[in-house]
């Protein structure tokens, strides 16, 4: 039978602070419960608890530490934005499969900005700059962020205002029509989709919301600990999460499935197997029993024939399931969406997170800093400073 032990105690066994206890929790690695004697309190199980003390007793040498290093402590920022339990992605607690069943973007948005008011994402001021997509988006942004104001001293509600039009024009220069109606609506509008594929769009938006601290989160939070202005953080987190590795990862998987359309599954899955080339979008490490964000999205469409044989040839045959860059890229591939439509959803939709992120951050005055460990050439020393 399992035992349970107070937040003070799990502290003290590991040697760390709460934060800490917080990130393990978050990551799946520590279990947690309400405290039945006083439930605005959280037990933890012992057993976790002590398999990570004993992984911790070897140590980590004190030039690791340091490289690893934010604030002087474990390198984790605390969140109350989201984080994974058993496999299971979660907005504010709330498991975001079950919140993508029916709620649109801007519910969600409210939930993570904890607004007041329900978010509204219609905005007079045209960001589109010539042809839609993400050199229409990223032009604009950058003049914003140019232009924008520092967020220290700023009242929340009106940096929520401000939040909504970037969220709102942002859509606009990636192709969803203006207007006051929600944003799955206005891509469908733009894109001259049905209510159906609208439908879709809001899932795989609300699906894409956050995912903890990615790179993107923390490349937009270390921009708001500066005071830098909302625009330009989130120019910040978009520019990294457009890399390849991140939130452009479905711009592979399409030409693995244009690989597919043109040669057919059973050659490229045994030119892949052959070579060991990884196949794009398939297998996540946080969620090693499978994404449940792909797994609720295919669930709602049926792809391509050729390219639903080579998600389950690939399964078949790595054991590897697809993740969430595969169920877009077969969303875009099945209904003909734009180009450049997966990232222009995935980018609109996780500028919220990100927003969120930096609106989190501003309650830290402190300016995010790691220390470099450096590892080049010693320096010549003057004569005199010698020993």
């Amino acid at each position: 039978m399992a035992s349970w032990i107070s937040m003070n105690e799990a502290c003290r066994l590991l040697g760390v602070r709460p934060q800490t206890i917080y990130a393990y929790v978050s990551r799946g690695k520590l279990e947690v419960m309400p405290d039945p004697a006083d439930t605005r309190r959280s037990l933890y199980r012992a057993e976790d608890v002590a398999g990570l003390a004993k992984r911790k007793q070897a140590g980590r040498k004190h030039e690791t530490l340091a490289a690893n290093t934010l604030f002087g402590a474990e390198p984790s920022i605390p969140t109350a934005l989201s984080a994974f339990f058993r496999g299971r992605l979660y907005y504010r607690g709330q498991d975001a499969v079950s919140l993508a069943g029916s709620a649109d973007l801007e519910e969600v948005t409210r939930l993570m900005w904890s607004a007041e008011q329900p978010v509204d994402f219609s905005s007079s001021t045209p960001m589109r700059a010539g042809k839609p997509g993400r050199v229409a988006a990223f032009t604009a942004l950058a003049s914003l962020a140019a232009a924008g104001h520092s967020t220290r001293g700023r009242l929340t509600r009106v940096l929520h205002n401000e939040g909504q039009g970037l969220v709102g024009q942002l859509a606009n220069a990636f192709g969803a029509q203006p207007g006051g109606q929600p944003l799955h609506l206005r891509f469908a509008q733009g894109w001259k989709l049905s209510a159906h594929v609208a439908d879709l769009l809001r899932t795989a938006m609300v699906l894409l919301v956050d995912h903890e601290l990615t790179s993107s989160a923390f490349a937009a939070r270390i921009a708001a600990s500066t005071g830098a202005s909302l625009p330009a953080c989130l120019l910040a987190g978009l520019s990294t999460l457009s890399g390849p590795l991140h939130g452009d990862a479905s711009g592979q998987v399409q030409a693995l499935f244009s690989e597919v359309e043109r040669l057919g599954e059973e050659q490229v899955v045994s030119h892949y197997l052959s070579t060991g080339l990884p196949f794009a979008g398939f297998g996540h490490h946080l969620y090693p029993d499978g994404d449940p964000r792909a797994a609720a999205l295919l669930a709602l469409f049926e792809p391509p024939k050729a390219i639903a044989r080579f998600i389950r040839k690939v399964t078949q045959q790595t054991g590897l399931q697809p993740n969430i860059d595969v169920a877009l890229a077969a969303l875009v591939t099945h209904h003909r969406l734009p180009a450049d439509a997966a990232f222009g959803l995935f980018a609109t939709a996780r500028s919220v997170g990100l927003l969120a992120h930096c609106l989190e951050q501003l309650s830290v005055t402190q300016v995010i800093r790691p220390r470099g460990r450096y590892v080049g050439v010693m320096p010549s020393l003057p004569q005199g400073m010698r020993t």
